[in-house]
């Protein structure tokens, strides 16, 4: 009975540990695409304020 014990506590640790890398990693990837999306907003900014301005002149 032990060791049944000791499978099934392995197998629900490997599980817990399975969801949690892939919280982690959905969590990192949705970090890292807002920041590269803020990136270029950023760019786009830059860049559309400095056509309006050269139009405007």
């Amino acid at each position: 009975m032990k060791n049944l014990g000791t499978i099934i506590g392995v197998i629900l640790a490997i599980v817990i540990a399975w969801w949690l890398v892939n919280v982690l990693f959905g969590v990192i990837y949705f970090v890292v695409k807002v920041i590269i999306v803020l990136f270029v907003a950023v760019l786009v900014f830059f860049a559309l304020r400095g056509l309006l301005a050269r139009s405007s002149d």
